[in-house]
């Protein structure tokens, strides 16, 4: 009987993978689409400063940062020190503290899961959790797997993109500039595809305005930070005075 009930459990906890695993991945596609591109970007770049697809593996497995990685490189190369590093991953990644808040609760639900959702929340992933709607027939369990393979497949396709772009980068003859500005028509498609869904768009409205107004005082190379700080308040400000959260 114990036999039997642990083969049981077995074959139901497949089905269960095998279900969250094919929504995630038809929910991941269009990330695919833009991580395998940048991905070739930069093994492009690892490749042009003579680094191999050993780095390429380790980097986008340990690091998995996008701009940092294609930061990294100029600091591996260049023999920057342990100090200057640090600060410079902590100002190209410190808006990560600002969304990340929106899935600790949930992510401490997800126990042993949790500290990977945590390191690999990028910001792709992110707008794709954010725009996910849960089917109605996924349990508590079933969710909690399919917002796994989400990310697990996110990373597996950005890995995938830098290894073979290290691999093909001789090969590759023909300019690839503009190449990184997948990640940019990424964005737009998952903007629209919220902005679609939503029943308002008064959160939408408010990232854009402060965006805007944020690059007018700070600059193009300067305003993200201000932006997010700008648009948590205002959505906690709306929060505190309507009693519920800004829709998309």
């Amino acid at each position: 009987r114990t036999g039997y009930s642990s083969q049981k459990l077995k074959q139901k906890a497949g089905v269960i993978m095998k279900k969250a695993a094919k929504f995630a991945f038809v929910k991941s596609i269009p990330i695919m689409l833009g991580y395998v591109f940048l991905g070739i970007a930069f093994g492009l770049v690892l490749q042009k400063a003579g680094l191999g697809p050993l780095w390429a593996l380790l980097i986008s497995a340990c690091v998995y940062a996008g701009s940092m990685q294609f930061a990294l490189v100029g600091i591996l190369t260049g023999g920057l020190s342990f100090v200057t590093t640090a600060v410079m991953t902590l100002f190209i990644n410190s808006r990560h503290a600002f969304y990340g808040l929106t899935f600790i609760e949930r992510f401490k639900k997800m126990r042993k899961a949790y500290p990977y959702m945590v390191f690999s929340l990028t910001d792709e992933t992110y707008s794709l959790l954010c725009s996910m709607a849960r089917p109605r027939d996924f349990t508590d369990r079933e969710w909690d797997m399919a917002t796994l393979f989400v990310s697990l497949f996110d990373q597996c396709y950005w890995v995938a993109g830098t290894v073979i772009g290290v691999l093909l980068g001789s090969l590759i003859t023909f300019d690839t500039t503009g190449l990184d500005f997948a990640l940019t028509a990424l964005f737009v498609v998952i903007f629209t595809d919220q902005w679609k869904s939503g029943n308002g768009h008064k959160a939408a409205l408010t990232g854009v305005a402060a965006s805007a107004l944020c690059v007018l005082i700070f600059g193009q190379s300067a305003f993200i930070i201000p932006a997010m700080i700008l648009i948590l308040a205002a959505i906690t400000w709306d929060y505190k005075k309507n009693g519920k959260e800004m829709e998309p």
